[in-house]
């Protein structure tokens, strides 16, 4: 059995960990995958665990969460009637070979290039969050055809290679093509599900070595991050909606912008061995 020492030291990690995210995700709109990808990386580093595959092990980890918050994400949404079905149905698939692609891509590289990929697309979204006007528009309706044929797979791909459900892309995504914002982030949190569920299967059946991977790891998903991650990020999510509605979103959204670009340069200084 593992030492009682060093479960006890993930578990206080872990605790504060889902507790953040749960807080930025119900604060901000933001996917917790965005803060729970480098936050495992600390922690697991921290506790001793290296190797090559350490950002596989916290992608997987990471998007295993996601199935239970996007589920409950999407039921919540669907009883206010805020889920376009239509979208889903539409988008769906695509998402799910994007998503499928981008477990064999993460599984076959180093986590040097997982961190250097991270790095670029955070700085990326924290760049959209921090800049980004609502009146932006690339078109008055969701694309069909050889568009969404193209950007549907895109989504559940950069998705995975990040370890993150569907709100980072996918609502701006939406947004860009005229679908109200609250419709847009109801409907991405069944990207969310559609992302994770697949992926976390394909991650499963990845081999870690045993040295690398924390006690009571099944492929490469950590069942003890997973639980108290879950747990923490239900219970604190309604306090993170509580104080969005006390103060002002837009200054907090630009205050995380800075925070994710700073994680994701100092995850691409690492990748380049700085």
């Amino acid at each position: 059995m593992p030492e009682t020492m060093l479960l006890a030291q993930m578990l206080g990690l872990l605790l504060v960990i889902g507790a953040l995210a749960g807080v930025l995700a119900g604060m901000l709109g933001v996917g917790g995958g965005i803060v729970l990808v480098p936050a495992f990386f600390y922690a697991f580093q921290t506790l001793g665990y290296g190797g090559p595959q350490l950002m596989q092990l916290c992608l997987a980890t990471s998007l295993a969460t996601i199935i239970i918050t996007s589920l409950r994400s999407v039921l919540a949404h669907n009883k206010k009637g805020a889920v376009d079905w239509d979208i889903l149905r539409g988008w769906g698939p695509g998402i799910a070979v994007g998503a499928i692609v981008g477990v064999l891509v993460a599984s076959a590289l180093r986590t040097e290039a997982l961190q250097a990929l991270f790095g670029v697309l955070g700085m990326v979204i924290g760049a959209y969050l921090g800049l980004g006007k609502s009146e932006w528009r690339l078109g008055d309706v969701m694309p069909k055809g050889v568009k969404r044929a193209v950007l549907s797979p895109s989504v559940g791909f950069l998705s995975v290679l990040m370890g993150i459900g569907g709100g980072s892309f996918g609502v701006p995504l939406m947004s860009l093509f005229n679908t109200p914002i609250h419709r847009a982030v109801a409907t991405a949190a069944g990207f969310g599900v559609i992302i994770a569920v697949p992926s976390v299967l394909g991650f499963l059946f990845l081999d870690i070595a045993p040295e690398h991977r924390p006690p009571f790891t099944i492929g490469a998903v950590n069942l003890i991050a997973f639980a108290i991650v879950v747990t923490m990020t239900m219970i604190t999510a309604p306090w993170g909606v509580k104080l969005a509605h006390a103060m002002d979103p837009k200054p907090l959204k630009r205050v995380f912008a800075v925070f994710l670009t700073l994680v994701a340069l100092n995850m691409l200084r690492k990748a380049l061995g700085l």
